[in-house]
């Protein structure tokens, strides 16, 4: 009895030492262990994407319509205070030579001609039909906008030269073959060929681009 009494007595011992060897126990770590699932059996958190970007207006998408392309660049109207609402569609009234191929824009004279888009002034030209007039291409050298019977140029305004969307870049005159009683901008569109030259190109109606 007296060995089977201190047998007891022993393993009860070795009991309690262990316990009292192990870590005390952190109900808070605990309770997150319980509330923890696996990552791989988690729903993710929805996830805030940033928008898809626009894309860039200056870049020509392949096989797009000209017009639904330089639509959806949002072209700057080149006379300053005048709204779409204003602008009237001559593209296909015949002119002498053949049809208009641009619109003309009325405005007192000397009223602000600004670039319709970025880019970069390909040529500044006096013809006897336009008179002075401004070749600018696009930033990527699809498209050439033409500006004519400008009264004069801007002062800093040079071949080459880079320009901004809304840059005063002339003002309306009746240069060249325009009735000089009837300021106003004759403004064309025309996507260039492979060649790149200001002269040459395909014309686009202004009005089906800037329209409402």
């Amino acid at each position: 009895m007296a060995w089977a009494a201190a047998g007891g007595f022993l393993a009860g011992a070795i009991t309690v030492a262990v316990f009292m060897q192990l870590p005390p126990r952190n109900p808070t770590l605990s309770a997150a262990r319980i509330q923890s699932r696996p990552a791989s059996l988690e729903k993710p958190p929805p996830v805030d994407r940033p928008a898809a970007a626009a894309a860039t207006p200056a870049i020509p998408r392949i096989g797009l319509d000209p017009v639904e392309d330089l639509r959806g660049r949002h072209l700057t109207l080149p006379v300053q205070g005048v709204r779409s609402h204003d602008l009237q569609d001559s593209f296909n009234e015949a002119r002498e030579g053949g049809r208009h191929e641009a619109i003309d824009i009325l405005a007192p004279r000397n009223t602000p001609v600004i670039a319709a888009e970025d880019g970069r002034i390909a040529r500044l030209f006096n013809s006897k039909a336009g008179g002075l007039t401004i070749y600018q291409f696009d930033p990527t050298s699809t498209y050439c906008y033409y500006y004519a019977h400008l009264e004069r140029y801007a002062s800093s305004l040079a071949e080459g030269a880079e320009v901004r969307r809304g840059e005063v870049i002339g003002y309306v005159g009746t240069s060249g073959n325009a009735p000089k009683d009837t300021p106003h901008l004759h403004f064309a569109i025309f996507k260039l060929t492979d060649k790149k030259q200001w002269w040459q190109g395909m014309p686009i109606d202004p009005y089906a681009v800037l329209r409402d």
